[in-house]
């Protein structure tokens, strides 16, 4: 019952969410301080991906695919239900492939919490809105609020997807160009395209694991795909980035025309870093706009107190004062 009275007062979920930011800012700003290593566990990702492409490759000159093992719940349900075909995406493993999710797992897992999170939130939103707190509202704005949660839920996972290849994305772009001048230094050494990028991707693992990650799988592609260009196609497709797909591009015509590599990695790094302080620029340009509300809300308020406090405390010293002269 107590539980019923807690749930049912809006004041407590506001302190309730005052906490939980509380905590998100300690967290955040503790996160650095107990980040892991994580490029080991990565490296160890790819290098799985890299055994599965050598055993696809066996299997395709037996004459027999591949198939990929996935018995899982999530597959179950799945499968019994239907939901591939119910909630059929095309792009779903394009947008979990940028987010960093491959194979068919993950594609089980999305379809089925795009299918439970719709009736997850509705039914919650439902029992808190007739059961809990009516807010004063009559049943048919009730009612429209709980198919509005019914619809976040159903966006919930995609917008998850998208939040997540966003966040992979800024971290491989800001030390990409970084990565290409040394690709360049060791293909300009004497090093093959492989070579060169297995050793970027270990020098480029302390700044970013994503793209470290990216980079051995490409080498692991160009090992075992039937053609080369398709791993290259492959790594700008999961990266989504348009300068990305630029280096993919040159890579590629570079060896179908025989092209020099070492001119095109060159002027590709200059694009991208120029991309890259564009970006910056753009952020720099919009942070006067952002910032007009965080100090209307927060700034002004304890400015006018600092200034207009012991005016204020002077004055009432005064007509407290005044009125005690008055009184005698």
């Amino acid at each position: 019952m107590d539980i019923l009275e807690f749930s049912a007062d809006p004041t407590n979920f506001l302190t309730a969410g005052v906490g939980v930011l509380t905590f998100a800012t300690v967290v955040t700003l503790a996160a650095p301080l107990a980040k892991r290593d994580t490029l080991d566990t990565r490296m160890k990702a790819v290098a799985n991906r890299r055994e599965e492409l050598k055993r696809r490759s066996r299997q395709a000159l037996k004459g027999s695919g591949l198939r990929h093992a996935d018995e899982g719940l999530y597959k179950k349900v799945v499968e019994r239900l239907q939901l591939s075909r119910l909630l059929e995406d095309p792009k779903v493993v394009d947008k979990l492939a940028e987010a960093g999710y491959r194979g068919p797992r993950p594609v089980s897992t999305f379809y089925f919490f795009r299918f439970v999170s719709p009736f997850v939130m509705g039914v919650l939103a439902a029992f808190y809105l007739f059961g809990l707190k009516t807010f004063g509202l009559p049943p048919n704005m009730r009612a429209a609020l709980c198919f509005l949660a019914f619809g976040l839920g159903f966006y919930a996972p995609n917008i998850y997807l998208s939040n997540k290849a966003q966040k992979r994305r800024q971290s491989i772009v800001q030390v990409f160009p970084d990565a290409l001048d040394l690709l360049l230094i060791c293909v300009e050494a004497g090093m093959s395209i492989e070579a060169a990028l297995q050793k970027v991707s270990q020098e480029v693992g302390s700044g970013s694991v994503e793209l470290a990650e990216e980079l051995a799988l490409l080498v692991a592609e160009l090992s075992y795909l039937p053609e080369r260009r398709l791993a290259y196609e492959g790594m700008a497709r999961r990266v989504n980035y348009p300068g990305v797909k630029s280096v993919m591009t040159a890579m590629i015509q570079a060896e179908r025309y025989g092209t020099p590599l070492g001119n095109a990695l060159r002027v590709m790094a200059k694009e991208n870093r120029d991309l890259r302080m564009s970006a910056a620029e753009k952020k720099a340009a919009a942070l006067p706009a952002q910032l007009t509300v965080p100090m209307i809300l927060f700034f002004l308020p304890v400015l006018f107190i600092v200034i207009l406090g012991p005016a204020g405390i002077h004055v009432q010293d005064t007509l407290g004062h005044s009125a005690a002269l008055k009184s005698h």
